[in-house]
């Protein structure tokens, strides 16, 4: 408890410090097209709040870029699972998900824009940039499964809902849950990017992209405040729904 009490006051430091230097630097330049002080873009963000279109471009955004994860998610581990079990999968997926891996977010948003429609480009963006994340993540969960009791486990001839429950659940977990960790981050990266390239109406890309062609740095920078807070905020929320789905479905194997 000490400790973690002493680790957030280090970050409420570190904040302070920042924000410090942010302001500092806000008043050496004084020119708020170039950069905002700190206390301008909240008030930005609090004028923001309010209106309706402020949280329709959040609803808008945040459903199509958590639609991308989800997908990505589910696609990776089925798939890792198949390559897993079966070598041809695994041949098969190597180099697809090397390219995926070294390929630029903005190279897949311009040719993504040739197949689906502005609206749709962060779901698939999100999805792309999920997939190589969690599969490698379950790829790596899945090897680091104690082998002795997998084999106990085939002697005995456990059902496949314990052998799931008491060996790959506990093996996978660890790594999935990094992964995600990891996934949700670049996930809001690259769907608010292929936003501000796509521009569909009602988006927080479009509105990023009109602060910056209106020169309203104050808005830029209070958009930008949301999508840290959102990440954050839905990485916070996903994993700890995920943390106690874990422990109800291992709790429920231990008792």
């Amino acid at each position: 408890m000490e400790k973690t009490k002493k680790r957030r006051l280090q970050l409420l430091a570190a904040s302070v410090f920042w924000l410090g230097v942010w302001q500092a630097a806000a008043m050496a330049i004084g020119q708020e097209v170039f950069l905002v002080s700190p206390v301008q873009a909240l008030g930005t963000l609090v004028q923001l709040l309010p209106q309706a279109e402020f949280w329709q471009r959040v609803a808008f955004s945040a459903g199509r870029i958590l639609l991308g994860f989800g997908l990505g998610a589910l696609s990776s581990t089925v798939l890792a699972v198949a390559a897993e079990k079966w070598e041809w999968v695994d041949a098969l997926l190597a180099p697809v998900m090397q390219l995926v891996k070294a390929t630029p977010v903005a190279s897949f948003i311009i040719l993504a824009l040739v197949w689906v429609s502005g609206s749709s480009l962060s779901v698939l963006i999100s999805f792309l940039m999920v997939l190589p994340v969690l599969y490698g993540a379950v790829r790596t969960g899945i090897g680091s499964a104690d082998r002795r009791l997998l084999e106990m486990a085939q002697v005995f001839r456990l059902p496949l809902g314990r052998r799931l429950r008491a060996v790959w659940l506990p093996a996978v977990l660890p790594a999935f849950r990094q992964g995600c960790s990891v996934a949700l981050g670049i996930c809001w990266k690259s769907g608010v990017a292929a936003e501000v390239i796509g521009l569909p109406d009602g988006s927080i890309g479009d509105a990023l992209y009109r602060a910056k062609i209106t020169l309203s740095t104050g808005e830029l920078f209070a958009w930008t405040f949301v999508i840290i807070l959102l990440s954050a905020v839905f990485e916070k929320l996903f994993l700890a729904l995920l943390d106690r789905a874990v422990t109800a479905v291992l709790g429920e194997e231990g008792a």
